[in-house]
């Protein structure tokens, strides 16, 4: 699906909107609901956060354990042919039942019994294809060998990495032993050999999210709704793509930002550092890949942690000094400007996300590609003049995001209520302020309003902002059970009157600004 001009989306993670049928996640089958909601709310775009598969006892979207599988905490259990002829909820124990009503029962996300359930589920299920589609040759059958195929390019190694994984006790792939920890022939053949049902499984379950996700994403396509997605910059250590291609990854430092916004002594988020070197030699194939995958799943993205795909910041894992790879200015806006047209080539549309620290030069490189960057209003100042004024939305560049915040910052709420009453007095003086509120009465949909007369071609609001709720997703550089956890405060297929006067409004708003 491609949308040009003025539009606007919400940006609300998968797995903050179950419905009453989803088992306290929202899931694949839940979009139709979020999507139809935004359509009627004059909406265009629904931004989500990255539904790669992390490992068990995980719960961030950006540490994966593949960058190109589906979690299969998002599968729609109860449209799975296979769980339903098997005798769906009925092949539970009271005790899994119940567990199952606590996970749907709860206000935030509980992850670790939802994956437990699921992976019961899709066992089942799997069981029940292999006995009767595989052995018979359904043309269900075929329509899993035919995904076989289309997708072997990512989908053999991941699958025999995940068998190998569960094999050992889910031990991280550098305490294998040493034949399969550096992939020798032998041993990964005797693996494929040995592990074959296991393979298989890990494939089926992978044919099903890819099949209940082209069905959703159909349906969001139908309603006038592009789905958007989020590219992480890396995943884990522990992941099917670091284990396959192990010389193009840094395994003695660990990917991190030096001080910003968020830490005055930077974040070490402990993944490997690209060695950008063996990447250009393989022509960043890897990237192709992700870049490839990400079209098939998503009508556009978001490419996380923009400056990183210019310079990276690596921590080595001695304790030596901080580097950045590549080193001088000219080779970073190189690389950056070779892997932009690589994102940007690949069949869907792509947003950077260049917050953070990051240099004037990656966002000049950005003006020159047409790829449009973030423009988050607490932070659009012109901070180098006397005052560091806010500057006015409607002086956005056309190519660009405009938002009132990200799964990482406070609330816009949160935000307004503990600001400065001098950065209040310039945000009332504001002329887009003035025309919106009249008497200078600055509130949360006055704030939201003035992002929707921005200039920017596409004003992206999270859903959190819409509502004036002040949950925020994510607290960066910590490890919190409630992080990535939030919920809607209501079943998605069922919105209350307060949200029936959200969408009201938005649609408006999309009217008024121009934005339908």
């Amino acid at each position: 699906m491609t949308l040009s001009g003025r539009r606007s989306g919400i940006l609300v993670p998968l797995f903050s909107v179950p419905s009453d049928t989803s088992w306290g996640i929202g899931d694949i089958g839940d979009l139709r609901h979020i999507t139809a909601w935004l359509a009627s709310a004059g909406q265009t775009v629904l931004q989500i956060l990255p539904i790669n598969e992390m490992e068990a006892g995980q719960q961030s979207p950006y540490s994966a354990m593949s960058a190109m599988a589906i979690d299969p905490i998002y599968l729609d259990v109860s449209a799975i042919p296979d769980f339903v002829a098997a005798g769906g909820m009925a092949v539970f124990s009271s005790e899994e039942r119940a567990s199952l009503e606590r996970a749907r029962a709860a206000a935030s996300v509980q992850y670790r019994p939802i994956r437990a359930l699921k992976e019961r589920a899709l066992r089942i299920a799997a069981e029940r294809f292999v006995a009767e589609e595989i052995r018979r040759g359904t043309p269900r059958a075929e329509s899993f060998n035919r995904f076989l195929n289309e997708q072997s390019w990512w989908l053999q190694d991941y699958a025999l990495f995940r068998a190998i994984h569960a094999h050992e006790h889910e031990k991280p792939w550098s305490e294998w032993q040493d034949g399969l920890r550096r992939r020798e022939k032998a041993a990964v053949a005797d693996a494929t050999q040995s592990l074959a049902d296991e393979v298989m499984f890990r494939q089926y379950v992978q044919w099903l999210a890819q099949t209940q996700w082209g069905e959703a994403r159909a349906a969001a396509n139908a309603a006038g709704v592009a789905l958007f997605g989020d590219l992480p910059f890396m995943v884990d250590t522990d992941s099917a793509d670091v284990w396959s291609r192990q010389d193009q990854f840094l395994l003695d430092a660990s990917l991190g930002v030096p001080p910003d916004a968020f830490s005055d002594v930077g974040q070490d988020w402990g993944m490997p550092v690209y060695r950008w070197d063996a990447m250009a030699a393989d022509d960043f194939g890897w990237l192709r890949d992700r870049t490839r995958r990400n079209a098939d799943l998503y009508d556009g993205y978001r490419v996380d942690h923009l400056v990183g795909f210019y310079r990276t910041y690596g921590r080595p894992r001695d304790g030596s000094r901080p580097f950045f790879t590549p080193a001088t200015e000219l080779e970073q806006i190189a690389l950056g400007e070779t892997l932009m047209r690589i994102f940007s080539s690949g069949g869907a549309e792509i947003i950077a996300e260049d917050l953070g620290v990051v240099p004037d030069f990656v966002r000049e490189s950005l003006a020159r590609l047409g790829v449009p960057g973030f423009r988050v209003f607490r932070w659009e100042r012109y901070w180098h003049a006397d005052g560091q004024p806010f500057i006015d939305p409607t002086d956005y560049p056309a190519v660009s995001v405009a938002t009132s915040g990200t799964h990482d910052t406070d609330t816009m709420m949160v935000w307004w209520e503990t600001a400065l009453e001098s950065e209040r007095y310039q945000v009332r003086a504001l002329s887009t302020m003035r025309r919106i509120t009249h008497d200078g009465d600055v509130d949360r949909d006055s704030l939201l309003q003035a992002l929707m007369a921005s200039a920017s071609q596409l004003a992206l609001l999270p859903i959190q902002d819409v509502f004036g709720w002040r949950d925020r997703i994510n607290e960066p550089a910590t490890v919190s059970e409630s992080n990535w956890t939030f919920r809607l405060p209501w079943p998605s297929n069922r919105p209350g009157e307060f949200a029936h006067e959200r969408q009201a409004a938005l649609r408006v708003w999309a009217e008024q600004y121009g934005r339908i």
